[in-house]
């Protein structure tokens, strides 16, 4: 037996994106060359779905006698990997498969967010720039881009992409024609696969010429044509925030809703005289669109309702014209129902309910078919609800807490701009649906009476916020990290206090370190 050189492929893909067909696909084309060659599959698991491992060696020698192949890749012997997911590229490095010197990574840079990126409160996704520059530090050559994006603007799947990129990378002595070839005898859906894989195949070559891609302008909203001029008054680095949260603002109430917003902003968009201030303000501006356009259940009734949102499901399952059933599973709780109603009318029901249900509220869970007419019309008639958003319950109490945060980071400004920064990026807190949000709110109250119990403190002294500060940033990063991290927060906030109380500066300092 001789030695033969060997080419190895492995394919790490999660459920539903087609890597045991692109795994045939590459083991017929080498067969439609002549070369000998092995496909083996590891079925396992996944954080986010199903996973199999598709492994593939080529002998790339037509005429020596055949190899022994192996069933299994060899960290930091792998020639190719094609990934159809980005994270699994992060995965296959760390394992340490991907070697500088040897290995082709084609890959698909859309994300499928893993178990623990979700269930962060805060933004816990693993930043995809770090991924790209370890992807291009450990491998040979790098072919890289949004193969999910490009198969569904052109109807084709994400298989058939990465397919047409193999071929464009030269990573295997497989002509494209093979490729074709491969796809016309599987038989299924050929025009889609043969035109995906088409435009992989020129994506990999102008990336292999080092042909920039033309970048896509990113999209201008422009204001309601009434606060045009409001808008033009702004600092220009506010102006695209404003924009935007304005046109939210009007689609979500109307233009006197929008005209308060602005209202409110006014004061802090008169102070933005330095750097900071204009960063406070663009804070607010952000912070203040997002709570002020809350998703009660006029909301989420008027986004389900849209007919954009029912095209956009049919075109992402390829319906055509066919019939689709699209079925909500909505499950408000008791302060979502009677939310939306008038303050007046339910205020004594609601300070019942605080008492009687004080650890959660009763819900009722339902699923709505909203394409069948009596789905649609369930929903659409809370949509019809809207005039009274500005005087119903919920309103009411976002509304002064929103006063309650605008007020406290106003005087935050007094002391120290950047402490004021930090008061307006804790409004992202306040989030959620039914228990989560009435916890996270209570949080958001708590970094309030702590912050100003501190700067207050402190400015009594003569001295810096800098414990307020310190405190107002541990705090909501704590925070954001889940249940975990809140009741550390609370221990924290407790132990800065009580060594501020006792005069130890430096102490309270140290425990917010």
């Amino acid at each position: 037996m001789t030695d033969t050189p060997l080419l190895s492929l492995l394919i790490p893909a999660v459920g539903g994106q087609g890597g045991g067909v692109l795994a045939e696909w590459i083991v017929d084309a080498a067969l439609h060359e002549g070369y000998p060659v092995q496909g083996t599959s590891i079925p396992g698991v996944a954080q986010r779905t199903g996973s199999t491992t598709y492994y593939v060696e080529l002998a790339t020698d037509k005429d020596a006698e055949p190899p022994v192949f192996s069933l299994y890749p060899v960290p930091g012997a792998l020639d190719v990997l094609v990934a159809p997911e980005f994270l699994e590229v992060g995965r296959m490095i760390e394992l340490g498969f991907v070697a500088p010197s040897r290995t082709t990574v084609v890959c698909s840079t859309h994300r499928l967010y893993s178990i623990h990126e979700k269930i962060a409160t805060g933004r816990a996704i693993y930043p995809a720039g770090e991924l790209a520059a370890a992807a291009r530090a450990s491998s040979r050559a790098l072919i890289a881009f949004d193969a999910l994006a490009v198969a569904r603007e052109h109807g084709t799947e994400v298989n058939a992409v990465l397919l047409g990129a193999l071929a464009g990378s030269g990573a295997l002595p497989i002509g494209a024609e093979a490729y074709r070839a491969a796809i016309q005898r599987k038989g299924v859906g050929v025009a889609a696969n043969l035109q995906g894989f088409e435009i992989g195949l020129g994506l990999a070559r102008q990336a292999a010429t080092g042909s920039p891609a033309e970048a896509t302008p990113p999209a201008v909203i422009e204001p309601p044509a009434e606060f045009a001029a409001d808008v033009a008054a702004l600092p220009e680095a506010l102006r695209p925030t404003v924009s935007v949260a304005l046109a939210r603002l009007v689609d979500y109430q109307d233009r006197a809703y929008a005209a308060r917003y602005l209202a409110r902003l006014r004061p802090l968009v008169a102070r933005a005289r330095t750097p900071e201030g204009v960063e406070l303000a663009r804070l607010v501006a952000r912070h203040l669109a997002v709570w002020m356009t809350y998703e009660d259940a006029i909301r989420v009734a008027q986004l389900k309702t849209r007919r954009a949102r029912i095209m956009r499901i049919r075109e992402e399952v390829r319906a055509g014209d066919a019939e689709i059933v699209v079925t909500d599973y909505l499950k408000p709780d008791l302060d979502e129902l009677y939310g939306i109603l008038p303050y007046r009318l339910v205020a004594p029901f609601a300070r019942w309910a605080e008492r009687r249900w004080p650890h959660g509220r009763p819900t009722l869970g339902q699923h709505v078919k909203t394409t069948t007419v009596s789905g649609f019309l369930r929903v659409r008639l809370l949509t019809l609800l809207r005039p009274w958003r500005p005087v119903s319950y919920r309103a009411r109490e976002e509304h002064r807490r929103i006063d309650r945060w605008l007020e406290a980071v106003s005087r935050c400004a007094g002391w120290d701009e950047g402490l004021a920064c930090e008061v307006a990026r804790a409004a992202q807190l306040v989030k959620g649906y039914g228990d989560v949000r009435r916890r996270m709110a209570a949080l958001f109250d708590g970094l309030l009476a702590s912050v100003l119990q501190a700067a207050e403190r402190e400015a009594a002294a003569g001295g810096d916020v800098a414990v307020a500060r310190a405190l107002a940033a541990r705090y909501r990063e704590l925070t954001l990290q889940g249940p975990d991290g809140e009741a550390q927060a609370l221990r924290v906030a407790d132990a800065a206090l009580a060594r501020l109380e006792a005069g130890d500066r430096a102490g309270a300092l140290a425990a917010l370190a």
